[in-house]
């Protein structure tokens, strides 16, 4: 390298912003998670006290993150931070439905403890639902940081602007992609491979309505595409696996996809 690159490198170290690593970050989430569901935990609080202790811990290190992140270092970031556990048993609640829903819908899971131990969607939900307070708080850099980190673990890519109703399920989840301007109803239901995207990624769509309103009780079943800012998914619909959608439906329709398939029947053995 010749020393013009150094020049540039170096220029480039003195100019960035220094903030915690992505998984510091994260961990801060896993660790409200924990406080929230110890179930999700391998160590339990012993007491009242440990646990106010646990959560001043929590809010000195977000505080500290804004700070490093956002530039929020005093009144700003002190506020964002009680604003945010202010608003945490209201996330809690909100939560719970979501369990709930998962618990419900699913006859594969046997307890609300499987779901919040082992469920993919449930830890994307967590992350989002944390994301989704902070941006509701103007933070900037790290909803994205926290949601990115869940769709890495999970396959799972929730943007932390989407707005998400009470009782949402996602079951499987691998694959699923939700937009920014997302607007979802209560009771949805989603399996893998949904996309809820956009008809266009033009930069100057940035700030519009770009992608799909999904009313209360809609089921979307797995690999399907519905896009568009325009396209609104009335309520008590089914929509079928594979779908390609850009266009809106009315309430309690059945959207499915035909796909040609043929079988032959064969009397030749194989050879093992």
């Amino acid at each position: 390298m010749n020393d013009h690159f150094y020049s540039h490198l170096f220029e480039k170290q003195r100019g960035v912003k220094r903030i915690p690593p992505n998984t510091a970050i994260a961990a801060w989430a896993l660790s409200v998670i924990n406080l929230l569901y110890p179930e999700h935990s391998k160590t339990g609080l012993t007491g009242i006290e440990e646990l106010k202790s646990t959560v001043a811990r929590l809010e000195t290190e977000l505080c500290g993150i804004i700070g490093s992140c956002c530039g929020k270092e005093e009144d700003p970031g002190k506020q964002v931070v009680a604003d945010f556990f202010a608003g945490l048993p209201e996330l809690y609640r909100v939560l719970n439905t979501d369990i709930q829903a998962i618990y419900a819908g699913d006859p594969a899971a046997r307890s609300e403890f499987e779901v919040i131990r082992t469920y993919p969607g449930f830890y994307a939900i967590c992350f989002y639902r944390i994301a989704h307070l902070l941006v509701n708080l103007d933070v900037d850099v790290i909803p994205r940081i926290l949601t990115e980190h869940a769709h890495s673990v999970t396959g799972i890519d929730i943007h932390p602007s989407a707005v998400i109703g009470e009782y949402f399920h996602i079951d499987h989840g691998t694959g699923i992609v939700i937009g920014e301007t997302c607007t979802i109803g209560q009771h949805v239901k989603m399996y893998q491979g949904v996309t809820l995207g956009a008809l266009s990624v033009r930069k100057n769509m940035a700030g519009v309505k770009r992608h799909p309103t999904v009313e209360d009780r809609v089921v979307i079943y797995s690999g399907a595409s519905i896009l568009g800012g325009d396209t609104v998914i009335g309520h008590d619909s089914v929509i079928g696996g594979n779908v390609w959608l850009t266009e809106s439906i009315a309430p309690y329709s059945t959207v499915y996809h035909t796909p040609m398939i043929t079988v032959q029947k064969t009397t030749e053995k194989r050879p093992y």
